[in-house]
């Protein structure tokens, strides 16, 4: 669904998201009016204010910890702010601004209707199915609506990431980061290779932890927590440099961002760290990949940066070797093109020892055919076709770069009409064109002959 397009899926997943506000906004709702009337009899298993036994700091921050998890996801409106209608920034706030009162509404009136239930945790049994059916009287109709919509918006929420990392993915892409193929965008024009590549990963880290969510939700929460705690403090140093109006206000804002987040890892490492461990070994493993992705690309970008005092080099001529396995339409094009571009035409053929026979009558056909262009014969005891060809090529190589002259080899194929059909046929161009373009100074050129039927 992501790779039609952020339009369409959009479309898609706007139904879960509606589905949901309003099927919990009537169940508090009902539930909060059955209260009211006495319908429904406080349960609760204890009054506000008295003392619970078995309750320690420890369990209250990994509550903390595992419950600010939940909320993550919010960013993802700061992280889309270019894609919104202008005014962008306005329409952005203005959305979070709702998706965080609904959020409040759904959190207190879930919490008030599990209080005055006197809901208890069950195994297998979330709290919020345990609501639906103590408000709506059992398993009816209702009961199943809200089971139905709270799976497809945890469905929605796991998608949050395919459109957020692609992003991420193009920014690091184009400050030299990531491969560029992460810059591409798709025929629907979203970036694909980064939704793939999300695909793909997740199916490893689910595979690993063997799906179990209880193990993932730590490292998640270390994963987000960390860039949360960077991503606000970076913003208390941008308020300090331009000190506009209010400034103040809002670094005081971003400090409060920042010590929560900051709060929460240490949580994390201080009573998670069995489960978090991993992340010690894949982040600085990631960080060391992209610092030498972008080592690379400095590199490549020196080495083909034109200096100011740049000489043009003037060749004497050229020498175009030409690939030949029997004499057929694609040979006879070939070797024109390579008597159109080339001073020397050389036709190189490798023979092997199973049909004796064949090969000559090829030598023969061939000669008779160009008598004017220079047949090689290289024998091959070992069915290999590169090595010869290699060897060969190299030592032409040499004689032309010693004569002034370039050096090029033009390998023939014939293209089938239908793509399908390529696999039906030895990819000997492919291998060669592989084992050539370690040779510095070898031109390798392709003469395609397209089939029609």
């Amino acid at each position: 669904m992501n790779l039609r397009g952020m339009s369409e899926s959009a479309s898609f997943l706007m139904i879960p998201v509606y589905l949901f506000v309003i099927t919990i906004t009537i169940m508090i709702v009902w539930g909060i009016y059955q209260i009211a009337t006495g319908a429904i009899p406080f349960k609760a298993t204890s009054v506000v204010g008295a003392a619970v036994p078995g309750i320690s700091m420890a369990l209250i921050f990994r509550a903390f910890s595992s419950g600010s998890s939940s909320l993550t996801g919010v960013e993802a409106i700061s992280n889309a702010v270019p894609f919104f209608k202008k005014p962008r920034e306005k329409n952005a706030a203005a959305t979070l601004a709702i998706m965080a009162a609904i959020l409040g509404f759904f959190f207190a009136g879930i919490t008030f209707l599990n209080y005055w239930y006197g809901i208890v945790p069950v195994a297998k049994v979330t709290v919020l199915s345990q609501v639906a059916k103590a408000t709506f009287g059992g398993s009816g109709i209702m009961y199943y609506v809200i089971q139905l919509s709270t799976a497809l918006i945890l469905a929605v929420a796991a998608n949050t990431g395919f459109s957020a990392f692609p992003v991420l993915a193009f920014n690091l892409a184009k400050d030299k980061f990531m491969p560029h193929m992460y810059m591409d965008r798709g025929d629907r024009l979203g970036y694909s290779n980064g939704i793939l590549t999300l695909a793909f990963g997740s199916a490893i880290l689910i595979a690993i932890f063997q799906g179990s969510t209880e193990r993932l939700i730590p490292l998640y929460a270390v994963g987000v927590f960390i860039p949360f705690t960077l991503s606000q403090s970076g913003m208390i140093i941008h308020w300090w440099r331009h000190r506009g109006k209010g400034w103040i206000n809002k670094s005081l804002a971003n400090f409060t961002g920042a010590l929560i987040s900051f709060a929460i890892l240490v949580i994390l490492f201080v009573y998670r760290l069995p489960d978090i461990w991993p992340f010690f070994i894949i982040m600085p493993l990631l960080i060391f990949v992209f610092y030498k992705i972008r080592d690379h690309y400095d590199k490549v970008a020196a080495q083909l940066r034109l200096p100011d005092d740049i000489a043009m080099h003037q060749y004497d001529g050229s020498t175009v070797i030409v690939l030949v396995g029997n004499v057929t339409r694609v040979t006879r094009g070939a070797l024109n093109y390579a008597q159109s571009i080339g001073d020397y035409v050389i036709a190189m053929h490798v023979s092997m020892d199973e049909n004796p026979n064949k090969e000559q009558e090829t030598q023969s056909e061939f000669r008779e055919d160009f008598p004017n262009v220079r047949f090689v014969d290289l024998h091959s005891s070992y069915r290999s076709v590169e090595g010869p060809v290699i060897r060969f090529v190299d030592i032409i190589a040499r004689n032309a770069d010693k004569r002034n002259f370039t050096t090029t080899v033009l390998i023939p194929q014939f293209t089938p009409k239908k793509p399908w059909q390529n696999i039906l046929h030895n990819q000997t161009s492919l291998r060669l064109r592989a084992a050539f373009a370690s040779r510095e100074n070898i031109i390798i050129s392709t003469y395609s002959y397209h089939l029609k039927e």
